[in-house]
């Protein structure tokens, strides 16, 4: 029989991919803030329907809110991560789950 696999590895991969999904997110609503002022500024440049404008600038308003949130939730799943890989590094640094859990704590950028 196969000797029982550390439920700690199983945590590392879930934790792993929070943190990637809430960084690609935050990058996502980051460049969305930046896509959409450029339409609105753009609406406003060609005269366009006022209301459309104010629709627009809505949606981007929502899309700056989201920032702060993603930042939060980012640096929560990070220090989670972070918490449980030093927890880990004993007995499992040579295992790929660590290994991957290590390169996302590294890649990702943390800011307040």
């Amino acid at each position: 029989m196969a000797a029982a696999v550390d439920p700690r590895l199983r945590q590392l991969k879930i934790k792993t991919g929070i943190v990637k999904r809430l960084a690609k997110e935050k990058t996502m609503y980051e460049k969305e803030v930046v896509d959409q002022g450029k339409k609105v500024e753009n609406m406003i440049a060609e005269n366009q329907d006022e209301h459309d404008i104010k629709k627009q600038k809505e949606v981007l308003e929502e899309s700056r809110i989201m920032i702060p949130d993603c930042k939060r939730r980012l640096k929560t799943a990070y220090q989670d991560l972070s918490n449980l890989a030093a927890e880990c590094e004993k007995d499992l640094s040579d295992k790929e789950d660590y290994i991957q859990a290590k390169q996302m704590l590294e890649q990702t950028v943390l800011e307040d």
